[in-house]
């Protein structure tokens, strides 16, 4: 994304191999993490169990700027790997905080790959510091692993340890873990982020998304269900299901935004459901227009969806530049304009004299909003009438995305027709709250809205997560 806080940005994507005879797991999570880039384009990393010895490499970077061929021809192979791809919420940019997260102790080795944010996770880090406990990064993850391991201490086994765990952890988490015998998969009892399940033959594969899956040829079995603990070894998978069962709220932003569109997710299309979007929005919000178009990546398909129901045709109205990446990002206003104008580019011959429809997925600072409709009119665009395929963002996010205050959320400050006349529309339209539970149809799991309601299924924090770890750490620096 031009800039950072123009869009939301999600978390992590995490990957998981058990291989039951041979090795050779290096490549299968290489290509999976490659598949789950557009979870996080910060850091990345592969852990790798060769007869219960764990090494690990991880780097800030792409994954194809981390694992070089030299650099994957370098790493050792096993029977078991774990991954990870992070976009860091709470935590700041440092090798420091890349995972898989590795932890030696007396009961074994552990590598630990999260997706997801705590909301207890200060008070944990206070509590384990008291005991002895000694940090080396400023991200959540690294609670959930001193907490794992001092409940090994008293529990004895891997598995009960995690189990025990999340009785003391709170808030969003999938987990793909790592014992020199085991892997390990779990999701918070909510189920706020996803992960499922696949299989390779008779090797097991956890991963965030079951695109992750596809990629390396596996076949989707199921998705890991709110509060469960999946355990796979050598004598097979064995489940733990949830102890207590509580109303699910599974993020409605991996269906609107964070995850690709070719991933199912709980049951329900991530592509269909933005294609409903879409269509709810020409329902909710008509428009005499001549042409609808969709902002890439995750506009298109609402933009789809709308010129379906609407009757509108659908037409390319931009181009996006696929060789930029998230690290082209300038500091100064005039070279973000610039940035908007290089990655993204309209097709004038789509939208000249035309009544333009234009449909992204969502607004954040109102900046590239701004600015992608100063390029549309350039262009040569009669009117631009803007929908977001996302109801307006008005509360902070606890769960996984990078926006922990309302510091920076243009509808939590100005109205929505003044919102439309910031980012220069003819007109503006939003998704209903009420359309966001019917967006994925066949979904075996509630949403959690509280970015747009302010109704959050567990107890947010009391302050801003990252201003407590960050200024933890700077405190006593």
């Amino acid at each position: 994304m031009m800039d950072m806080m123009n869009k939301l940005h999600e978390e992590c994507g995490v990957f998981g191999i058990f291989r039951q005879a041979g090795e050779g797991v290096v490549a299968e999570a290489y290509h999976a993490l490659y598949a789950l880039q557009h979870r996080g384009q910060e850091s990345c990393g592969i852990a790798v169990n060769n007869d219960g010895v764990i090494t690990c490499y991880k780097d800030v970077g792409l994954v194809t700027e981390v694992f070089t061929r030299d650099a994957l021809e370098k790493m050792e192979e096993g029977s078991m790997a774990v991954g990870h791809c992070r976009y860091g919420t709470t935590g700041t940019k440092n090798r420091n905080n890349a995972q898989p997260l590795l932890i030696n102790h007396l009961k074994g080795a552990m590598a630990l790959c999260h997706n997801g944010n705590l909301t207890n996770a200060a008070e944990l880090r206070e509590q384990l510091e008291l005991g002895g406990a000694i940090f080396h990064a400023t991200s959540d993850s690294e609670v959930i692993a001193y907490t794992i391991t001092q409940q090994r201490i008293r529990t004895g086994s891997i598995e009960e340890a995690v189990r025990a765990a999340m009785k003391v952890i709170q808030g969003a988490y999938s987990l793909v873990i790592m014992s020199p015998t085991k892997l390990i998969a779990a999701r918070d009892p909510r189920g706020f982020r996803p992960l499922c399940m696949g299989k390779i033959g008779e090797d097991t594969v956890f991963a965030s998304e079951s695109c992750a899956l596809d990629a390396i040829g596996a076949t989707f079995v199921r998705d890991i269900l709110p509060g469960e603990v999946v355990v796979v070894s050598k004598e097979g998978v064995r489940s733990y299901p949830p102890e207590e069962q509580v109303p699910s709220s599974l993020c409605v932003f991996e269906h609107i935004y964070f995850a690709r569109p070719d991933s199912v997710i709980d049951g329900a299309s991530v592509h269909e459901a933005r294609v409903r979007a879409g269509a709810f929005l020409a329902l909710d919000h008509p428009v005499q227009a001549d042409v609808v178009i969709g902002v890439p990546d995750s506009g298109i398909e609402a933009a789809i969806g709308y010129a379906r129901q609407s009757g509108i045709p659908y037409g390319i109205g931009f181009i996006k530049n696929k060789y930029i990446g998230r690290t082209f990002i300038q500091p100064e206003q005039k070279q973000r304009q610039n940035a908007v104008r290089i990655k993204l580019n309209a097709v004038a011959a789509t939208v000249r004299d035309k009544r333009v429809v234009m449909v992204d997925d969502s607004i954040v600072r109102g900046t590239t909003s701004a600015h992608t409709v100063a390029i549309l009119r350039e262009a040569g665009a009669k009117e631009v009438h803007v929908r977001f395929s996302a109801p307006p963002f008005l509360y902070p996010c606890y769960f996984g995305t990078d926006i922990d205050s309302t510091d920076n959320l243009i509808a939590a400050h100005h109205t929505i027709e003044e919102i439309g006349q910031i980012i220069g529309a003819d007109s503006i339209g939003f998704l209903s709250l009420e359309a966001c539970d019917k967006l994925a149809v066949g979904s075996r799991c509630g949403f959690c809205k509280a970015c747009f309601s302010g109704e959050y299924p567990v107890e947010p924090p009391k302050t801003s997560r990252k201003l407590k770890f960050e200024t933890h750490l700077s405190e006593k620096a």
